[in-house]
């Protein structure tokens, strides 16, 4: 069933309209009057509905029943990401998504050679938030995992270590698994956090360790920095039954 988010200011309790974006995509969908559909809020509540009406730029629909999406993770995971070169962010944006993740925050790290200005930044923001909307309808998600970019890895710690389950991964880790953190945790959020292309500083993850995070290995292969967090996440996501 083709499915559409729209902001709760446009939910109406017996009809809804699509427009812009949206009425583009329905056009593409051939949808036609009697055809079913499902609207979401992007905050977790499906609205299922029918066409009663097609015009251009604009479909009417008619409201039958609303319902909590079925489709969110117990588990509310932000997925923490240094700067990386290139499209890899963006990969990780699509793919995390899909695979469960609630948030996804990128932040600044020593080793990191992707530096955005604040300018490049702000319209990056844009276009990874466009990413997640996209990623979030394909998947049939019931909200829209915002996108997040911090300003320091101070600032990244000290949010991560509020989770229920904080970990950061390291390469140099030989024994703490990331199997064992999860086992010893009772987990509602968690909040995983991965470096960039080269790696954290040993400095940096003395520092996360003092912020409270714990730290653990993904094993004895070095993983890219666009794998870790998918990996990692996958893990999480299959040990509390999403899977």
């Amino acid at each position: 069933m083709p499915r559409f988010f729209i902001t709760k200011e446009e939910i109406g309790e017996s009809f809804m309209v699509l427009t812009g974006e949206n009425a583009a995509h329905a056009k593409v969908l051939r949808l036609k009057n009697g055809d079913e559909v499902t609207v979401c809020d992007g905050e977790g509540t499906d609205y299922r509905c029918t066409v009663s009406d097609t015009a251009p730029g604009r479909i009417s629909l008619v409201v039958h029943a609303a319902s909590p999406a079925q489709s969110e993770a117990a588990v509310s995971c932000s997925i923490y990401m240094a700067f990386a070169k290139a499209d890899k962010f963006e990969h990780v944006i699509q793919k995390a998504i899909e695979l469960g993740a609630s948030e996804l925050v990128c932040f600044p790290s020593a080793r990191c050679v992707s530096r955005p200005d604040e300018k490049s930044l702000s319209k990056k923001l844009e276009r990874w938030q466009k990413i997640a909307a996209s990623a979030a309808e394909q998947s049939r998600r019931g909200a829209i995992p915002r996108v997040i970019a911090l300003s320091s890895y101070k600032e990244a710690l000290e949010r991560a270590a509020k989770a229920d389950l904080a970990v950061c991964f390291y390469e140099n880790e030989n024994d703490l698994t990331f199997r064992a953190v999860i086992e010893q945790t009772d987990i509602r959020t968690a909040a995983l956090l991965t470096g960039p292309e080269g790696g954290f500083e040993p400095e940096e993850i003395r520092q996360a360790e003092e912020a409270g995070l714990r730290i653990c290995t993904l094993g004895s292969r070095i993983l890219r920095c666009e794998t870790a967090p998918l990996c990692a996440l996958s893990a999480l996501m299959y040990a509390v039954g999403e899977f």
